[in-house]
């Protein structure tokens, strides 16, 4: 609006707010010197934190606050995975790290967070579709098998083998015989490949059924998340308590010392992607993380292992 003023067409200015004080003596017209003088108070305020809560409000200004410690805080731990990738490659390390959660729980925003300033030559993410009818008739883990990580690699899986622990049984989407099978021969898969060298991560993202109706509501009204939204999706709130029946059975027989269980509060979604980041990095040795200039220990309120967490989803 100042610009289109006649009298300011002649001033030359990096920002208006580099000039205020030139623009104050300069501006004749008196809408224009009304919006100048309104800058000039602005401007003030924006020097002091009182000024800010007095200009936007405290909640506002609060919200905003909150926003920019995130993102320092999520930049610095990237910095960190970046570290971590370089070192995997550099000693041609393996690593698989299993993000699992019920619908909505935030896997997907969480891996990336994670893969956003990755080398992309170094990692995959792995997201599978259904089976196919060749894949159905194969032994069931042979699909997975294809995309382990390869020497120097990090491979994210967004869900995994371990939807026949839950979604596959809460569905019927396979037998209660093809389910037994899983359970018993997981643990046993796990170990040998822990054994192979294979860096493995279980993450468990865990959200109330109060917070998973409200981003399926989300989902719905957004038209940039409505590929999120399944049939699947759709029936989630009314299987609550049979996917935690399978959730617990999961927990309880394919929990294991060498491959544990890490829960993830993600009912706060900034919180869950902080932590479960500074949890990877708690775990792996990697070159330089002793200079690291941001704490690398998670936070246990928000990622506990299954033993020992108290369960919010309930």
């Amino acid at each position: 609006k100042l610009k289109n003023t006649t009298n300011i067409k002649r001033v030359k200015m990096k920002t208006i707010f580099q000039d205020l004080e030139y623009l104050s003596k300069e501006v004749k017209d008196k809408e224009a010197k009304k919006i100048v003088k309104e800058l000039e108070e602005n401007f003030h305020l924006l020097r002091t934190k009182s000024g800010l809560s007095q200009l936007m409000g405290k909640k506002k200004l609060a919200k905003i606050t909150r926003n920019v410690a995130y993102e320092e805080e999520l930049k610095a731990l990237q910095v960190e995975l970046i570290k971590l990738q370089n070192w995997v490659y550099d000693n041609n390390k393996r690593v698989m790290i299993i993000f699992e959660g019920r619908d909505a729980a935030g896997k997907g925003g969480s891996i990336k967070r994670f893969t956003q300033y990755l080398n992309p030559r170094k990692f995959r993410v792995v997201a599978l579709q259904k089976p196919t009818e060749v894949e159905t008739g194969q032994f069931y883990f042979q699909r997975y098998f294809q995309h382990l990580p390869n020497p120097g690699e990090i491979t994210f899986f967004d869900r995994s083998w371990y939807n026949r622990a839950i979604v596959e049984p809460v569905f019927d989407f396979c037998t209660p015989e093809q389910y037994t099978k899983f359970m018993k021969e997981v643990p046993e898969i796990e170990h040998a490949l822990i054994d192979d060298g294979i860096i493995l991560i279980k993450l468990w993202y865990s959200i109330t059924k109060e917070n998973q109706q409200k981003r399926f509501k989300e989902r719905m009204t957004n038209p940039l998340k409505h590929w999120k939204l399944s049939p699947v999706d759709q029936k989630a709130q009314e299987m609550w308590d049979k996917v935690t029946y399978y959730k617990e059975e999961m927990f309880s027989r394919s929990h294991t010392s060498y491959a544990p269980w890490v829960i993830v509060d993600s009912n706060d979604k900034k919180r869950a992607r902080l932590e479960s980041i500074r949890y990877v990095l708690s775990k792996i040795d990697y070159e330089g993380k002793e200079d690291a200039n941001i704490n690398l220990h998670h936070d246990p309120e928000i990622v506990e292992r299954y033993h020992r967490i108290s369960h919010k989803e309930q």
